[in-house]
């Protein structure tokens, strides 16, 4: 009996080549290309970037544009006297207003003094009238037990409360008087270059992306090339 040795000829080798471009195909497959690992994480940088230019921008309208645009004023609570509503630190913009237009429940800001710098951001408690008719208001803080001293006259308002922001007051203390003047146009500058180079870099960065995923493209072509091979090696089987 004649024992014949297995002899490996070209079909064999077609069909390992065609297995190993297969195999090379589905690893290729299964990993993320090139622009999804750049996009992902750039994604996610350029989302939190808006969020702090939307952040930015909606501190510079509260704190700046607002107030100037509409003549109010903005203040900074400094003491605990109208607390839980108002603590410290909290941004108060008050909008001019006559002692006509103001109600009890109303909060406003009023001078200790008319004409004097010092001023105090109080709830009307009450509302009444000197013995010569003119119109007096009650004030008192929020946390404390007794009405103010005195009571308020209409030359001492500064005005009514509009509306008020946590926490950012202490921004509106570092920009005050003259520094309001220079504030706003840089504040508008700054987030107009802030958004061109956010631009600038999303587009660089998914160009180089889109190129990456180009050349990995071109390196897997061989690859591809084998894979033409099946229909070859199904007629030599």
């Amino acid at each position: 009996m004649t024992t014949l040795d297995a002899v490996s000829g070209p079909s064999d080798e077609l069909t390992d080549s065609v297995t190993d471009a297969a195999a090379a195909a589905s690893r290729s497959g299964n990993r993320p290309s090139a622009e999804e690992r750049v996009s992902v994480p750039r994604m996610l940088l350029t989302a939190l970037s808006w969020a702090v230019l939307a952040l930015v921008a909606l501190l510079a309208v509260v704190v700046v544009i607002v107030p100037l645009v509409s003549g109010s004023k903005p203040y900074t609570v400094l003491t605990g006297s109208m607390v839980p509503q108002y603590s410290p630190g909290t941004l108060v913009v008050v909008k001019p207003a006559d002692i006509s237009e103001i109600a009890l429940g109303d909060v406003i800001t009023y001078q200790l003094e008319s004409g004097k710098p010092e001023v105090v951001t109080h709830r009307v408690v009450g509302i009444g009238a000197a013995a010569d008719g003119e119109p007096l208001l009650i004030t008192r803080g929020d946390a404390n037990d007794a009405d103010d001293a005195d009571p308020v006259r209409g030359v001492q308002i500064v005005g009514k409360l509009w509306y008020s922001v946590p926490y950012i007051g202490w921004i509106n203390s570092v920009v005050t008087g003259e520094a309001r003047a220079w504030a706003l146009p840089i504040v508008v500058a700054g987030l107009f270059v802030y958004g061109i180079v956010t631009i600038v870099v999303g587009m660089r960065d998914r160009r180089r992306a889109q190129s990456a995923l180009a050349r990995g493209t071109r390196r897997e072509q061989p690859g591809g090339a084998a894979g033409d091979a099946h229909p070859a090696g199904a007629r030599n089987a």
